[in-house]
């Protein structure tokens, strides 16, 4: 999967209210005596691209009565584009996007209900990730099968580590600053260190995922049920000034970037410690750093960290065995085989929590992340308007980074998402 730092807005969502969504996939139906063809949108372009076309290809051969074929398009695009393909009658049977964008389609009726499929223990739906199934679940009914659930974690630069004595990753948030005071190095006095301790963008974090994890672990949220603000609160203050105080009072990290400056500094050796997700391993092996990878240390109440999602759907079908034609799919997709093979080559951890731990340890970076997936939390689940809720946190954070009052941006973001959500 391409990294997807930003959630993308979709263009044609106030027309396409007013558009009746069923039966309007591609292809019509197919006749009796033909195979049922089904098209799959997705935007796997790295090697995870690879393995998913394979496993569609297996599942072609293996049923010679369904015919999947895929479309490959940015994420980006077939955000953009998905509405308006379907209201042509052009669009996918299946598609597969970021999970917090899961939510805007299945709101407008585009997605079928997925509830029978997850109630069939043949399909092992039962031993997804009861995280990963949050995330795709809106108003109470499941509309999607994941394809990832990975929570953010840290990766650190073991040489830095190493230089500076330090041995271990922190595990509290008090650790996790005083290393990253030993790792942050001012040689000049001049107050802009040449190596940070650790890079925490303050705005367009990775994923959006970075001050969820922070707010998280100490107690805090952002909306609770996907339709009550609840960002203003007491919890959520701490964590904004215990922040504040280390990032800018002791420097261990700079203040203004984003998550881009973020890989930026963290691949040219100038921050010990970074936020990301598997594709950090790529960013390090090209940049020649020798990199571990630690959770996100655990808050004053509670060790979590905001989860990367991307899930599969089927969009609303007339024919019934459209439908079922999909769901035989999905259930092949999570079959032991496949999704040992689909961890071992996306690089993220199986979506089954009964996957053994030996069956994905040869890829160190699948066995490390695989040992943390108990920490991720959906962001924003069920959350129609996920876009200006996660805009109002961004305001939020650079503005507090830069020294605004912590309490009057906290009251003005509880009403940016008070207005988003009930838009």
């Amino acid at each position: 999967m391409t990294r997807n730092r930003t959630v993308t807005t979709v263009a044609a969502v106030a027309a396409a209210s007013a558009l009746m969504l069923a039966g309007c996939s591609a292809d019509g139906t197919e006749s009796s005596d033909g195979p049922i063809e089904l098209t799959f949108w997705h935007g796997y372009t790295e090697a995870d691209g690879d393995v998913l076309e394979q496993i569609v290809a297996d599942f072609n051969a293996e049923n010679p009565d369904i015919v999947i074929s895929t479309e490959i398009n940015p994420w980006a695009v077939i955000d953009d584009t998905l509405l308006p393909a379907l209201s042509a009658g052009t669009g996918p049977d299946i598609v597969a996007m970021p999970a917090e964008r899961l939510p805007v389609y299945a709101d407008r009726g585009a997605f079928a209900s997925l509830d029978e499929f997850y109630a069939d223990p043949a399909n092992n739906a039962g031993a997804v990730n009861p995280g990963a199934v949050d995330m795709i679940t809106v108003n109470g009914t499941a509309y999607g099968v994941p394809t990832g659930f990975v929570p953010l974690a840290v990766y650190f630069n073991k040489a830095l580590f190493e230089a500076a004595g330090i041995t271990e990753a922190p595990t509290t948030w008090d650790d996790w600053v005083s290393v990253s005071e030993q790792l942050t190095i001012d040689e000049n006095g001049d107050g802009t260190p040449e190596q940070y301790g650790v890079i925490l963008p303050d705005h367009a974090t990775v994923a959006n995922g970075l001050w969820p994890s922070l707010f998280y672990g100490n107690g805090g949220e952002i909306v609770e049920g996907g339709d009550t603000a609840v960002i203003d609160s007491p919890e959520n203050a701490e964590t904004l000034e215990f922040w504040r105080d280390a990032i800018v009072e002791s420097a261990i990290s700079p203040t203004g970037v984003d998550g881009i400056e973020a890989d930026s500094i963290f691949s040219s050796g100038r921050a010990a410690m970074t936020i990301g997700g598997p594709w950090m391993v790529f960013i390090a092996a090209d940049n020649g750093i020798d990199y571990g990878i630690a959770p996100i240390p655990a808050g004053p109440v509670d060790q979590a960290a905001s989860a990367i999602g991307v899930s599969m759907a089927i969009t609303q079908q007339e024919d019934p065995a459209r439908q079922a034609a999909a769901e035989k799919f999905f259930a092949y997709f999570l079959n032991d085989d496949n999704a040992v093979a689909w961890s071992l080559g996306s690089g993220w951890p199986p979506l089954r929590t009964d996957i053994a731990a030996d069956s994905v340890a040869d890829n160190a970076t699948v066995a490390a992340l695989t040992s943390m997936a108990e920490f991720g939390r959906p962001l924003l689940p069920g959350v129609v308007n996920s876009v200006d809720v996660l805009t109002a946190v961004d305001n939020l954070t650079q503005q507090v980074m830069a020294g605004g009052d912590i309490d009057a941006l906290l009251a003005e973001a509880q009403a940016e998402i008070e207005a988003a959500l009930a838009g």
